[in-house]
């Protein structure tokens, strides 16, 4: 797949979303082989991915959101690591750390040693288990794409993506991450339970001899041809009126609706509005579409502004949930 570029034209763009269309819905087929009833999730997920972000996925243990995230790094064909967290899990257990080592002829230096993050796709499982501490060692990753250490800043591989697993914060032994790290996922994944039918084919296929491996349909430098693709793709003014409408809907103030005031706690900033511009893009490319429609906008409400966002106990004394505040932001869209 080649790269799309600024000067690429109408045509070739459209060519790109057919071609990428396919390759991407061959993706999803073999992603389909191992992980069953979550077409939500995967989707939300290869938007996330294609758009450049990183993605937060919430649920019980035992919903494979582990196998998800390795399987998509199969069928990327991206080098992975995994980082299990703990509450004594250290900084230096994540980003690296420098250890002093002595030559041959007695003289001594210092060597830095590449810690998980170092990856394309890094998988940090139950995230919310590590302390606020270790939990702050991605800020500068995902944001940046580097890591300080002494001083020095080391490059990321590229791409580079963070999926990380989380359980609920009612679990034991959780640390609720900081509003700072939250608003760096470009998606919150709700994993809920699956239906009966993809429950029954996990049953079946989990507790067989038989085993299925998903191939590598993509490429890094494929995916890194989507993202710039994402990029190039054109956004109508509607669209963006509808972004601008729900995020600076959503924050107190004098124009603001009344449920916004009485109940939100603290709003979306404009990391929110960037993450449904290139989301939106990204699901259209996703449905082989060439630009972004309000609809898209309005069904990534959720996914988008769920951890952006923070409601008063008000709020859950008289029984209001986000989609109340979103269905008043996004009725008149």
């Amino acid at each position: 797949m080649r790269p799309v570029t600024r000067s690429s034209s109408a045509k070739e763009i459209e060519s790109q979303i057919e071609e990428t269309a396919a390759k991407l819905n061959a993706a999803k087929a073999e992603i389909g082989k191992v992980v069953f009833g979550q077409n939500t999730v995967v989707d939300q997920t290869l938007m996330t991915l294609m758009a450049g972000g990183h993605v937060l996925l919430i649920g019980v243990p035992g919903l494979a959101k582990t196998l998800l995230v390795e399987t998509i790094a199969d069928v990327f064909g991206l080098s992975n690591a995994r980082i299990q967290c703990t509450p004594d899990l250290m900084p230096a257990d994540v980003t690296g750390s420098e250890v002093l080592e002595e030559s041959a002829d007695g003289k001594r230096s210092f060597r830095f040693i590449k810690g998980p993050v170092f990856t394309q796709f890094l998988m940090v499982d139950e995230i919310n288990r590590a302390s606020p501490r270790t939990q702050s060692a991605l800020l500068q990753a995902m944001q940046e794409r580097e890591v300080s250490v002494s001083g020095k800043a080391h490059a990321l591989p590229a791409p580079f993506h963070v999926l990380a697993t989380q359980n609920p914060i009612e679990q034991e032994g959780t640390y609720p991450l900081p509003e700072a790290q939250l608003d760096r996922f470009l998606m919150q994944v709700d994993v809920d339970y699956p239906d009966e039918d993809a429950e029954r084919q996990v049953l079946l296929v989990t507790t067989s001899n038989k085993s299925t491996k998903p191939k590598a349909v993509l490429k890094d430098k494929d995916l890194l041809a989507i993202q710039s693709l994402v990029r190039d793709m054109p956004v109508g003014e509607k669209v963006a009126d509808a972004i601008l409408n729900i995020v600076r809907g959503a924050r107190p103030g004098d124009d603001a609706a009344d449920i916004v005031n009485q109940y939100v706690a603290w709003a979306p900033g404009p990391r929110a509005s960037q993450a449904f511009m290139l989301a939106g893009r990204a699901k259209a490319l996703l449905d082989g579409r060439p630009a972004a429609s309000v609809d898209d906008i309005i069904e990534l409400a959720e996914p988008i502004l769920k951890h952006r966002m923070a409601l008063s106990y008000q709020a859950r004394a008289d029984g209001v949930g986000l989609r109340d505040i979103l269905e008043v932001l996004t009725g008149d869209l």
